[in-house]
């Protein structure tokens, strides 16, 4: 029998194990990895990002050894596509991490105030993917303006007021309540602008906390400005989709989901319906999207 012949019940030779890994594939990783740390830089305007991106689509050995370099660092890998680029989301031990309260304490020294601020990015994550099927579309782009997002959350005040009265439930302030319900007192006694003579924007005023928010998701690669309209108008980016798709599950998403102002995550791709002759009562140019 030659060496080339081998009986029928023999098992074939095993494949010859992968390439080492050189030093060069460890480099090209960590400067993939290193360009999804830079939110706003896209594969379509750095030709080496680009290629990158292409080698971890196509070569799954450098695929892995890029995300283990990720996985390393703490991140999380949500994405890599042309479209998004290396979509890289921070672990809470990671030292890339931006908490929310990190955030909110540099934005505002007050509690009260931290807490508007994280009802603001919740309310701009919902308007700007208001239907489930706006997340799940990878070609869709959310539209927002920071007075549409004020108006948006005084309507949800005034829904959460109506609630705690058909409750008999007493609607005074109660900054120490959980959640929402909490929020709406709060926010609704809150000047929209401020009180100053030609109704600038101040920073403790509703629209200013929606605008500081903004400003910081255009700063993460989130959002980008489109004008100045209603208050400032933006729209969302690849990065900014993926991210709330892991928000969409969070029990306050499904609390403000559930006042009917924005359609429950239920699969369907509709608007619901505001309530015959309701009368919103909308700041002016609230400059609130509508979705085809």
């Amino acid at each position: 029998m030659s060496e080339a012949e081998y009986p029928a019940d023999r098992e074939p030779e095993q494949s010859r194990p992968p390439a080492a890994v050189t030093p060069a594939d460890a480099a090209d990783a960590a400067r993939l990895v290193a360009f999804g740390l830079q939110p706003k830089l896209l594969p379509a305007r750095d030709a080496e990002y680009a290629e990158l991106i292409r080698r971890h689509r196509e070569d799954p050995a450098f695929a892995r050894l890029a995300d283990a370099v990720a996985a390393g660092l703490g991140l999380i890998v949500l994405e890599v596509s042309p479209r998004a680029g290396m979509a890289v989301a921070a672990a809470e031990d990671s030292v890339f991490a931006v908490r929310m309260g990190d955030y909110s304490r540099r934005a505002a020294s007050d509690s009260t105030d931290r807490f508007l601020h994280g009802l603001a990015h919740l309310a701009v994550a919902a308007m700007a993917f208001p239907r489930p099927a706006d997340l799940a579309d990878d070609g869709y782009i959310g539209r927002i303006t920071v007075n549409g997002v004020d108006a948006f959350v005084r309507q949800a005040c005034r829904r959460l007021e109506e609630r705690a009265e058909e409750a008999g439930e007493n609607t005074d302030p109660a900054t120490d309540a959980p959640g929402l319900e909490a929020a709406w007192r709060v926010y609704a006694r809150r000047s929209a602008t401020g009180a100053t003579k030609d109704a600038r924007r101040l920073a403790g005023s509703t629209t200013g906390i929606v605008g500081k928010a903004v400003s910081f998701l255009v700063d993460s690669g989130f959002l980008q400005r489109t004008g100045d309209e209603s208050g400032g108008t933006y729209r969302t980016t690849a990065r900014y989709q993926l991210q709330v798709r892991d928000l969409a599950g969070s029990a306050a998403m499904a609390e403000l989901l559930e006042l009917g102002v924005v359609p429950v995550g239920d699969g369907s791709a509709t608007l619901l319906p505001p309530d015959d002759g309701a009368d919103l009562d909308l700041v002016a140019d609230a400059g609130l999207p509508f979705h085809s």
